[in-house]
């Protein structure tokens, strides 16, 4: 069974500004949540539903939110945990 990868814009848009290395670590994170979505750990409260998976990407620190279900994968937010959940929490307001 494959399973479908969707990108939100604000991901998008943080993806675009990243060096190739740096997209190699973000792939190779995308990679193990496809693989096991339940390695992030989920959120309470107002981002109930949401998952946030940390990975180092060049050393640093970063910060990966989706969504799932069996079928797809829903990349929400990418970045420094600076501002992170503030971001997050208005992407969710919008939806």
């Amino acid at each position: 069974m494959t399973v479908q990868v969707v990108q939100s814009a604000a991901f998008r848009r943080a993806y675009k500004r990243l060096h190739a290395n740096q997209k190699a670590d973000v792939d190779d994170a995308v990679g193990a949540i496809v693989a096991d979505p339940t390695l992030g750990e989920a959120k309470k409260g107002d981002l109930a539903g949401v998952f946030v998976y940390k990975f180092k990407c060049c050393g640093q620190l970063a910060l990966l939110a989706y969504e799932y279900d069996p079928a797809t994968r829903l990349l929400l937010l990418l970045g420094s945990h600076e501002n992170f959940y503030r971001e997050l929490k208005r992407g969710q307001a919008c939806r």
